[in-house]
C-alpha cells in the first residue's frame, strides 16, 4: 500500500480542559534512517491524559500536544538502517521513548509520548525504531494498547528495583489500570493479593482477577487497620501507591517493616503529609517513585504474560472520532481497568 502523508490527528490547543481536544488534519513525514512508520490501530487513556488536558501535569508537556501515551499498531515503513523491524510487525511503543534500561535521566524523562513530546492520539506515527516492542501473541491490537503506561508501571514497581517473591503480600488501592495490573502479576507471581475500592461492585471484579482478600474502603475508612488484621498485624510487603497524599500514610501504615511502597499517582486528592518522614523512618520502609519503566521491562512484561497467559481488563473501547467521550467516561471513574480508543476502523 501507498505510504501516507497526512494524518489525523487530535491536539490540545488549549489545556483547561479536555473539550479543547481538536482532530485536525496534518501531513507526516517519511521516517528517517532509524525510525518507522505505523499505523496506529488502538490508544489507551490514562488518569496523565486527563492532567495533560487540564495543563497540570507536573513532569511538564509542550504547547500544543498531541495527547496520548499508550498505543499498538503495525508497522508500514521502516528506514534504511533499522535491522529488527519489518513491515507488518505488530507493535507497541515505549511510554518514554529513549528510556531503553535502567534509571530514568532528565533526557529520557524529555521523552515521554503525550507530554513533553507529541503523542499517539493519531492514525499515524514516526517513531525511533529503538523504542519498539512487539506486542504478545494472540493480543488484539486494543488488548496491547493497555501495556505501556499501566502495565508496565506495574511491572516496575512490583518486579523491579526490589522484586516480590512467592508468598509475598501486596496491597492495591482501587481497580484503575495501574491497579489491576498489579493485582494480576502480583497474583502470576505467586503473591497474595488485597485490594481497596469503594465499590462492591469492582471488589468482585477483583476478586475474580485472584484477589484473596478486599476491603471497601467507604465502609471501612480505616482500611489500614483492616489490612494488618489480614495479615496478622505484619503488614504487606508491597503497596501499589496511586493515591498520593490522600492515602499514602495509611499506605504506610498497611506496610511492614521494611516493605516497598511504589509511589505511581495522587488520585486521592489532598492529605496532611507533615509526619511522612518520621513514619518512613520508624519503619524502615522503601518509598520507591515509578515513572512508568524502560524497554527491557517492557520486554520482560510480555514474556511474562506469555508465559502465564495474564490478559488485560479493558472495560470500555470508544471510536477515534468519540475521543472527548472517552476521556469524559475516564473521568467519572466508573472503570475497572482500561478504557482505549479504537483508532483504525480495519
Amino acid at each position: 500500500m501507498p505510504i501516507p502523508t497526512t494524518t489525523r490527528e487530535y491536539r490540545l490547543p488549549k489545556t483547561d480542559g479536555f473539550h479543547n481536544l481538536a482532530l485536525n488534519d496534518a501531513s507526516i513525514r517519511p521516517p528517517k534512517s532509524t525510525e518507522v512508520l505505523v499505523k496506529v490501530h488502538a490508544v489507551s487513556l490514562q488518569f496523565r491524559d486527563l492532567i495533560i488536558a487540564k495543563g497540570q501535569y507536573p513532569l511538564g508537556q509542550k504547547d500544543n500536544v498531541v495527547p496520548g501515551s499508550d498505543m499498538a499498531g503495525e508497522i508500514l515503513a521502516v528506514g534504511e538502517d533499522v535491522k529488527d523491524w519489518a513491515v507488518g510487525d505488530k507493535v507497541c511503543a515505549n511510554f518514554a521513548v529513549d528510556h531503553i534500561f535502567g534509571d530514568v535521566t532528565e533526557d529520557i524523562k524529555q521523552s515521554g509520548l503525550g507530554g513533553p513530546i507529541d503523542g499517539v492520539l493519531t492514525e499515524y506515527k514516526v517513531l525511533p525504531a529503538h523504542c519498539l516492542v512487539r506486542i504478545p501473541d494472540g493480543w488484539s491490537y486494543i488488548e496491547a494498547s493497555t501495556l505501556p503506561c499501566a502495565a508496565v508501571t506495574a511491572y516496575n514497581a512490583l518486579l523491579g528495583a526490589n522484586p516480590l517473591k512467592g508468598g509475598d503480600t501486596v496491597l492495591v488501592l482501587g481497580t484503575g489500570g495501574v491497579s489491576i495490573f498489579g493485582l494480576q502479576i502480583a497474583v502470576a507471581s505467586g503473591a497474595t493479593v488485597i485490594a481497596t475500592s469503594s465499590s462492591d461492585n469492582k471488589l468482585a471484579v477483583a476478586k475474580k482477577l485472584g484477589a484473596k482478600h478486599v476491603v471497601n474502603y467507604k465502609k471501612t475508612p480505616d482500611w489500614e487497620q483492616e489490612v494488618l488484621r489480614i495479615t496478622g498485624g505484619r503488614g504487606v510487603d508491597h503497596v501499589i501507591e496511586v493515591g498520593g497524599p490522600g492515602t499514602i500514610n495509611k499506605s504506610l501504615a498497611s506496610t511492614r517493616y521494611a516493605g516497598t511502597v511504589s509511589v505511581i499517582g495522587f488520585v486521592a486528592g489532598a492529605g496532611d503529609m507533615s509526619n511522612l518522614p518520621g513514619i518512613i523512618l520508624g519503619k524502615g520502609v522503601h518509598v520507591r517513585g515509578i515513572l512508568i519503566g524502560s524497554r527491557t521491562q517492557f520486554e520482560a512484561l510480555v514474556r511474562l504474560i506469555e508465559t502465564t497467559g495474564l490478559k488485560p481488563v479493558v472495560d470500555k473501547v470508544f471510536a477515534f472520532e468519540e475521543t472527548r467521550a472517552a476521556y469524559e467516561y475516564l473521568e467519572s471513574q466508573q472503570h475497572v481497568g482500561k478504557v482505549c480508543v479504537q483508532v483504525a476502523k480495519d
